[in-house]
């Protein structure tokens, strides 16, 4: 794998908030010249088919997990992705073709690129065709796609349940309700791990939560450091209902983790009192 450059001084927010350690970059080609008019907003996503986007740079956030940031055609292009919304990405893996879904962590006010960030599994056809991606080659991606889309103030408080890289369509909502001012929706977070080092984007989660009163996060390991203070063990029934808002029709509670914990979540939010219209899994 050639690559142009290698830089200690990590460029992006995103990258910086996920804590990356290492970052691998590729300087862009031509671009086009703007002239002093602007130009119409182009979205780069197509919902009918599959368009290919060209890796860019790649960022290594720890042991198994990292950044990749896509670039757009045009640098002032959006990807064009609502609020709730996923993409799904295709390669050809083994002589098969293989379809996974991905939530960016990226937004459309980051135009030219935007960032996937992807947890590698030993045995992940997807995350491991990636992974090995050298910069400059293409991925295949259709969107938008899914069944949740966001709405300022859609309710007066929202739970969430997230283990892992199932943050990243947490961190999406997150996101658009903090940065919009007219938005006064209560957000309660409770992030599941094995260990602390598994806690994908905690500076930005705790940059958030000191900066917007209305947004709280509790963390829940498995296997925590000594001195941890927060929680102990796996997502319980009496963590839900310490941490997030109370059953009603102005709550929710939106979900994403691995399939068992997915499971468990819904049982323990069923018990609670939660109808089934107020849960929704990602």
């Amino acid at each position: 794998m050639q690559i142009s450059d290698f830089i200690l001084v990590i460029i992006g927010s995103v990258a910086l908030a996920a804590g990356v350690k290492y970052v691998f970059t590729l300087t862009s080609g031509n671009k086009e010249k703007k002239g002093e008019n602007e130009k119409e907003v182009v979205t780069a996503l197509d919902p009918q088919e599959y368009r290919k986007f060209q890796l860019k740079e790649k960022f290594i956030v720890n042991h198994n997990t990292r950044i990749f940031r896509f670039a757009l055609p045009n640098e002032d292009d959006i990807l064009g992705l609502p609020i709730g919304q996923h993409i799904s990405l295709r390669a050809l893996v083994g002589g098969k073709e293989v379809y996974r879904p991905y939530t960016p962590i990226s937004s459309d006010e980051e135009r030219g690129y935007f960032d996937l960030l992807i947890k590698v599994y030993e045995k992940g056809a997807m995350s491991g065709y990636v992974d090995n991606m050298f910069i400059g080659d293409s991925i295949e991606v259709k969107g938008p796609k899914g069944k949740f889309n966001y709405k300022a103030n859609m309710r007066k408080s929202i739970g969430m349940l997230a283990g892992g890289t199932g943050i990243t369509p947490m961190l999406q909502v997150i996101k658009a309700i903090l940065k919009n001012p007219l938005d006064k929706t209560q957000i309660s977070l409770v992030f599941g791990n094995i260990t602390e080092e598994d806690i994908l984007l905690k500076k930005e989660l705790d940059e958030l939560a000191e900066k917007h009163p209305q947004f709280k996060v509790y963390y829940v390991l498995n296997n925590p450091p000594k001195g941890w203070t927060q929680g102990v063990g796996f997502v319980s029934q009496e963590i839900i209902q310490s941490r997030l808002p109370a059953p009603s029709d102005q709550t929710m509670v939106i979900m994403c983790g691995p399939p068992m914990m997915n499971k468990a979540m819904t049982g323990h939010l069923e018990t609670i009192g939660f109808n089934e219209s107020n849960i929704f899994t990602f």
